[in-house]
């Protein structure tokens, strides 16, 4: 009877903590540099158990269709040789690995953007794009990671050939066996066609919260309840899990309004704002069920040299707001064991 009661025990207790058990990631950029130990460091310190690594392809404009990638001009980190060390010294020191390969357009035009002006255009962008998608996918399956995200923010792209992107999804699945995604923009991601296909619904939640100049908790945590609403709909709609692929807020006033700007404006900084509504982030999901956690935009290798207390940027690093990931993370992972 003992032995029943222990097991029962144990069965709950293993149902429970895989309710918790969260994806607390970070949002590794790219560097020249191999990674090194004293990079990972940190990451670890703040208790994250997973890492986006995020290899590049670059493309001239939005209406060009050749996608350049894996080149010599570009950084070890932005091509498969520096992301698969990368991949491999994570996975090493115990952090899964979701691959997200994206793409940087000419003066940093917004992806989502990018619209072919002919067929004979969009066919060679699907060509070159497949390629660039399928290399990623190779390398994820050859370095067993955790998570491969088939695509970021290409809303036109996704909405003009649904075809192509359902023919992409297989092709994918026939090198890469692990778990799928996409990082829908938080304006994207409703009408995004392929969730069932895929194992997690991901956003880049730069949702508008609010437009107060220094909001409270309680306006964060109110901006937040209409978008709450529309994503557990959809998950439970589809029957798949909510995942943040990107999440975090700039340190600077109005930090709510457009969390997506990533302008370089004389903001005032506004540490407190981003502390505060990052906290509010891990209060109103990381219990959710239908969620499956995400990972912080963005963390840079340097640690010491990063972010700090006259940055208005997103990084956390050297700001309250990291301390604010730390403990959750901390939480979430004492949690799970």
């Amino acid at each position: 009877m003992k032995k029943l009661v222990f097991l029962w025990t144990f069965i709950l207790t293993s149902c429970s903590s895989s309710k918790l058990a969260k994806v607390n990631g970070i949002s590794f950029v790219s560097s020249r540099e191999e990674l090194s130990q004293q990079h990972i460091d940190p990451v670890l310190d703040i208790q994250a158990n997973y890492a986006a690594i995020m290899p590049f392809g670059f493309i001239n404009g939005t209406n060009s269709p050749e996608l350049f990638f894996n080149t010599d001009r570009q950084w070890f980190g932005e091509r498969r040789e520096g992301a698969k060390q990368y991949i491999e010294k994570l996975h090493q020191n115990g952090v899964m690995v979701m691959v997200k390969p994206q793409i940087w357009i000419f003066r940093g035009e917004f992806t989502g953007n990018l619209k072919m002006p002919t067929e004979g255009d969009w066919k060679k962008l699907e060509a070159s794009y497949e390629k660039f998608i399928l290399l990623y996918a190779e390398l994820a399956e050859e370095t067993q990671s955790d998570i491969f995200c088939i695509g970021t923010e290409l809303k036109t792209f996704v909405n003009e050939r649904p075809e192509f992107w359902a023919s992409l999804i297989q092709k994918v699945k026939q090198v890469y066996h692990g778990t799928l995604t996409y990082a829908a923009n938080w304006d994207e991601y409703a009408k995004t066609p392929f969730w069932s296909q895929l194992d997690y619904i991901g956003v880049n939640a730069y949702f508008p919260l609010c437009e107060k100049e220094n909001p409270t908790i309680q306006t964060l945590r109110e901006g937040w309840q209409p978008w709450k609403t529309k994503m557990r709909e959809l998950s439970n709609q589809v029957d798949k899990p909510i995942l943040f692929t990107e999440f975090g807020y700039r340190s600077m006033d109005y930090t709510g309004k457009k969390p997506w700007l990533v302008d370089r404006n004389q903001m005032e900084v506004n540490l407190k704002a981003q502390a505060d509504a990052t906290q509010v982030i891990f209060d109103e999901f990381w219990h959710e069920d239908w969620f499956a956690g995400g990972f912080v935009w963005k963390w840079f290798m340097q640690h010491d040299q990063v972010g700090g207390h006259t940055d208005n940027r997103f990084t956390p690093q050297n700001k309250p707001a990291e301390s604010v990931i730390r403990r959750q993370y901390a939480q979430v992972k004492k949690s799970s064991f």
